[in-house]
């Protein structure tokens, strides 16, 4: 969240330096300075744009993990690349006291874990 806060304060920063720097380069030319004020402006909104959407999908990551200890079988199957018969053993071999214990008891490959890790949690 830090590092969201500070890309934004560093894009304010550079917005308003070249902002400050083509106002001041321009020769009182006022069409000038609206125009580049308008593509400073943009270019502002979009990356503001960019960080909120960073923000977003941040904040909603960690509500979708799944509890491999209480999961249903079609939410385990709902996992990228997790077949039936991995999410059988998953509930057959319940409970896990981290996430990692998949790959400990060979449930799923380090390959697969790697692209479920963000995505699950092994709570009580």
């Amino acid at each position: 969240m830090k590092r969201i806060r500070l890309q934004f304060v560093l894009c304010v920063a550079i917005a308003s330096s070249f902002i400050l720097l083509t106002a001041c380069t321009t020769k009182d030319n006022p069409d000038e300075i609206r125009r580049q004020t308008a593509q400073a402006t943009e270019t502002m909104r979009r990356d503001t744009k960019a960080v909120v959407d960073g923000v977003k999908e941040g904040l909603g990551h960690g509500n979708n993990a799944i509890n491999i200890n209480k999961a249903s079988r079609e939410d385990l199957l709902s996992l990228p690349g997790l077949s039936e018969r991995e999410a059988d053993r998953i509930i057959a071999e319940r409970p896990f006291d981290d996430a990692h214990d998949l790959v400990k008891r060979r449930i799923v490959s380090e390959a697969e874990y790697s692209r479920i890790q963000d995505r699950i949690i092994a709570g009580r």
